[in-house]
């Protein structure tokens, strides 16, 4: 069974950094993908950066520049480096992976920025 252990979440001032990780465990197959998804209270979760295995990257506009999203493939972990955070970042970050036709959420971590 494929479980998604996340860690790094916490509480910062603005302009602060952190950084989110990921890892797949329990799965021996190809990770077509993993990404980094925020869903901020009375808000939709929107995907906030992803990767596939071709190592293609995609993020929401309100993030470029500032954030970055890259993988171990050898340890089946996603990171997401957050810099220059700001108080609109504030949410609790899931991270995905996409294995076949399947798809794996992590528990959640929360970030909450300060101003």
């Amino acid at each position: 069974q494929v479980r998604m252990v996340e860690s790094g979440g916490g509480l910062v001032q603005a302009g602060g950094s952190l950084r989110l990780s990921c890892a797949a465990l329990g799965t021996s197959l190809s990770i077509n993908a993993m990404g980094w998804y925020r869903q901020a209270p009375g808000k939709k979760r929107e995907l906030v950066a992803g990767i596939t295995a071709g190592g293609d990257l995609d993020y929401v506009d309100s993030v470029k520049g500032r954030f970055t999203v890259f993988r171990d493939v050898s340890k089946n972990t996603v990171y997401l480096q957050m810099n220059s955070l700001k108080p609109e970042d504030t949410g609790n970050y899931y991270c995905n992976a996409s294995i076949g036709s399947l798809r794996f959420w992590g528990q959640g971590t929360q970030v909450t920025v300060s101003s």
